[in-house]
């Protein structure tokens, strides 16, 4: 009895604390340090998962902390297929309707079996001297929004199941205050997010590029654009209801976050409909060209939907001078039709596919519309439209 009565106090303090916060950064502070009192920790993160960009960012490091960490670091992240927990294991136990439950790892591996098991956190408890972790999935509105993380210190206890599930509780905590918090952010976020998966929308991409090309002006950086249709969703729709169609959407949209964590940097968004991208100022249009394919494969491995459609423009890529996005849109889109004309199970790439750039040159039939290849036929899909 009186351990309960020890955990409720440290939730109510715990929740008072991030109440009183008036920062986000302040709010932040309290989850951890409120976390790590309550679980007898040593150290405790917060870290949101960044899905346009893919990646865990650490908001902030609390407690003993090891050579190197940051209270608040500026670039602490890590690309979420590093952790794929958060997309897999975590994602289709809330996607079958179970509640998010935290785990716990030790340096000799998992302290027991069915959870999401990590061995970068094995790895990272050895570097830092520490001897387990709790890790508790945090969920805002019934998606993944990031995850709290307490440790202890080499010779500590080992965190029990008991100790997993006080944490699963705490991480609730964490979330209200949290949903607090992000309510004064909430008219940017709708501004630059689409609502559905999380990821960034279109406006968020049109500035993106702009920013993007600004620099390929100026300093010749390579930026590239894939752009992905979700092959089947009306099908899905048709066959299933809409509640289903928007599962598939979700779910695509946290493969797309994947699969754009291996471009550092790079954006992930949904256009609208069933129509994504990715944008990247890169290197090499090679690498957004291996993410592309990986994208497609990791696509077609989805229970529902049929694949995705897929193309790909860069101007590492002899695709003629780019000076506008809309001009890189066309080009991409080009590639994207051809792809799904093809029932292509890899993506087209503008400017290694001879028909893409005629096609992309071709006059719209209709100004309004972007998306203008959907009216042509396959069999025409690499002649140059002629004006009505």
């Amino acid at each position: 009895m009186m351990a309960e009565d020890g955990r409720l106090r440290a939730v109510v303090a715990l929740a008072q604390a991030m109440a009183a916060a008036r920062t986000p950064r302040e709010s932040w502070r309290a989850a951890a340090l409120g976390a790590c009192d309550a679980l007898a920790g040593s150290f405790a993160a917060l870290s949101v998962w960044e899905r346009e960009l893919g990646r865990l960012k650490v908001l902030v490091n609390a407690g003993e902390r090891a050579p190197g960490e940051e209270e608040f670091p500026e670039s602490e992240t890590y690309p979420v297929d590093r952790f794929s927990e958060i997309t897999e294991f975590l994602h289709e136990r809330w996607a079958g309707g179970g509640e998010p439950d935290a785990w716990v790892e030790t340096v000799e591996g998992p302290a027991s079996a069915g959870h999401g098991y990590c061995h970068q956190r094995v790895s990272a408890l050895r570097r830092r001297r520490r001897g387990c972790c709790v890790v508790a999935p945090i969920v805002l509105h019934g998606r993944a929004w990031g995850e709290l993380y307490v440790a202890r210190a080499l010779g500590a206890p080992v965190f029990d199941r008991d100790d997993a599930d006080f944490a699963t509780v705490l991480a609730s905590v964490v979330a209200a205050g949290i949903a607090q918090t992000e309510r004064l952010e909430e008219v940017r976020t709708l501004a630059f997010t689409d609502p559905l998966t999380g990821l960034a929308n279109r406006r968020a991409v049109d500035i993106r590029l702009d920013e993007a090309l600004e620099r390929h002006r100026t300093d010749g950086s390579v930026v590239s654009l894939v752009v992905c249709d979700l092959n089947g969703l009306k099908s899905v729709n048709d066959t299933h209801g809409h509640a289903v169609g928007d599962r598939l959407l979700e779910r695509f949209g946290s493969v797309l976050s994947l699969c754009g964590a291996m471009l550092p940097g790079a954006l992930a968004a949904r256009l609208g409909g069933d129509e994504f991208c990715l944008v990247w100022i890169g290197p090499a249009a090679d690498d957004v060209v291996r993410v592309a394919d990986e994208l497609c494969v990791r696509s077609g491995e989805l229970e529902l939907g049929e694949g995705v459609a897929c193309g790909v423009a860069s101007t590492g890529d002899p695709i003629g001078e780019v000076r506008s996005a809309r001009r890189l849109f066309r080009l991409a889109d080009a590639a994207q039709y051809r792809a799904k004309a093809a029932r292509s199970p890899k993506p087209v790439v503008a400017g290694r596919d001879g028909t893409v750039i005629r096609l992309a040159d071709a006059p719209p039939r209709s100004p309004h519309e972007r998306r203008t290849f959907r009216s042509v036929r396959p069999e025409d899909a690499g002649e140059p439209w002629s004006e009505p």
